[in-house]
């Protein structure tokens, strides 16, 4: 009787090399889709920033991990009591987070410790409750008066006496403003989606 040749081996060899082009092929549409969903979303809608230094504590520490909304802000203006990540205008490759309190064609007074807002509604001008996100007892030193622009916006961080911000650089132009702080996800005993801030 005459033994017909095996072709077993052949053909498990040749399963294993189409499982693995398969394979390899599954694996690059993965990462293909999964970029092509990261990159816009990490470039042009959200983008995570780590906060430096004490300028806004209470409310954020050092090393705190934020993701901040790059979007918003193509189709609205930052409104009072948002908190910003911006570059830093004397050096934009620095990046500031810092809360938003004058608004273009406002007029901008610190006296005595307190922030007035000079606008439309309120023409004899209205001393900025701030109770809310600062802690009891801040005040706000220096003495000046400004008016902004129509794309200037004045900040000031938190911890106001700790803190560089418009009160020294002067006014932030909006094309410098990255973002608004939109979630904090580090640490995780103080994650927090902020919300408006209303006065």
């Amino acid at each position: 009787m005459t033994n017909m040749p095996s072709f077993e081996p052949t053909t498990k060899k040749e399963e294993i090399k189409e499982s693995f082009k398969q394979f390899a092929w599954e694996t690059l549409k993965i990462i293909i889709i999964s970029l092509v969903i990261i990159f816009p979303v990490r470039y042009y809608l959200i983008q995570p920033f780590y906060v430096k230094g004490q300028s806004m504590e209470p409310n954020f520490h050092d090393n705190e991990y934020l993701i901040i909304n790059e979007i918003g802000y193509r189709f609205n203006n930052p409104e009072r009591g948002d908190i910003v990540v911006f570059k830093y205008p004397k050096n934009p490759s620095e990046f500031y987070i810092k809360r938003v309190i004058g608004l273009p064609g406002e007029r901008i007074k610190i006296t005595d410790g307190e922030v007035t807002i000079f606008n439309a509604e309120n023409p004899n001008g209205k001393v900025l409750d701030e109770s809310s996100y600062l802690a009891p007892g801040t005040e706000t030193s220096g003495k000046l008066e400004t008016n902004l622009g129509a794309n200037e916006f004045f900040v000031l961080g938190d911890n106001r006496s700790s803190s560089k911000d418009s009160r020294y650089f002067g006014t932030v132009d909006k094309e410098f403003i990255v973002g608004k702080t939109w979630i904090r996800g580090w640490p995780f005993n103080r994650i927090k989606i902020f919300e408006k801030q209303n006065y």
